[in-house]
């Protein structure tokens, strides 16, 4: 029996088959520039390097770190991670930063939103002049009002108040906000709005059921960003706290640090600890964040 030949336009025939064969002229893909490698892995190095010297650090004495300061742990030590979490300082810190988290990232969502809203989909007066005035505050950071701000919140009574924190956050928090979320509002097709006039949905119907949605992406990026600027914010809560009970994670490191400086190996515990929470919730939500730039970029 004569064997049979397959047709050349057969499914047989080419490149991607259901066999996995390619096509003669497919090339391999080429690794770049290795100086290119080279000089990201010391942009790497240099990054973690100190969170892994911190992280080893507590799980080793004092001695060690003194003897040795960049060895690795010989024996293991667990008691300074366990200490500082079996106190109620440390919770009770981390509770602070968890509630002024979250309240700032909520209102600098919801104000950011709204205020993107109409200023993506409204024509009025000064839109321009509005819009400006947001860009503008990128370039004026915290830091740099930081005195009569705190100004601010004495004459308002909020010193020694979690409000006094979370106030200013959100108002330095909406630039950025809007910035972002503007083009994602602006990508939303008007036939979308007018359907759901159509429809009978009114301004705000057509907000929650249609604006919220569709601009998701940039929504769920704002909000980590407001997030990890706030749990890592330390300038503020120095100003405005000053009870123990009050204090921030970042503060609260601020005052182990100088109420153990002898005690090295806690301090870098106590440290890492503090980190890990924001570090964690950067490194789930990385892709989000970048997806929700790059889309406001598009838009």
């Amino acid at each position: 029996m004569s064997a049979t030949t397959a047709h050349p336009l057969s499914p047989t025939a080419g490149s991607n088959t259901p066999t996995g064969r390619h096509n003669k002229g497919d090339k391999p893909q080429k690794w770049g520039n290795p100086a290119t490698y080279f000089i990201a892995l010391i942009f790497i190095a240099v990054c973690v390097a100190p969170v892994l010297f911190m992280v080893m650090g507590g799980f080793r004495s004092n001695s060690q770190i003194t003897t040795n300061p960049a060895g690795l742990p010989n024996p293991w030590i667990f008691d300074n991670y366990s200490k500082v979490l079996q106190s109620n300082r440390f919770w009770g810190e981390f509770a602070n930063s968890l509630i002024v988290g979250l309240v700032t990232t909520i209102g600098i969502v919801v104000l950011g939103l709204m205020v993107s809203f109409v200023i993506a989909r409204y024509e009025f007066k000064l839109k321009g002049a509005m819009y400006s005035l947001f860009a503008a505050g990128l370039m004026f950071p915290l830091i740099v009002a930081i005195t009569p701000l705190y100004l601010v919140v004495k004459d308002l009574g909020l010193t020694d108040s979690l409000f006094g924190v979370i106030i200013p956050q959100i108002a330095f928090g909406l630039p950025t906000t809007v910035i972002i979320l503007v083009p994602f509002l602006k990508a939303i097709p008007v036939e979308i709005e007018e359907a759901a006039t159509i429809d009978g949905a009114s301004r705000l119907g057509f907000f929650f059921r249609m604006v919220v949605p569709l601009s998701l992406p940039g929504v769920v990026t704002v909000g980590i960003l407001a997030f990890i600027n706030s749990w890592n914010n330390y300038i503020l809560p120095l100003y405005v706290l000053n009870s123990d009970a009050n204090y921030t994670l970042p503060l609260g490191v601020q005052m182990f640090n100088t109420q153990y400086s002898q005690d090295t190996a806690s301090v870098l515990a106590f440290t890492s600890l503090a980190m890990l929470p924001a570090l964690i919730f950067f490194t789930i939500f990385e892709k989000r964040i970048v997806g929700g730039l790059t889309g406001a970029v598009k838009g």
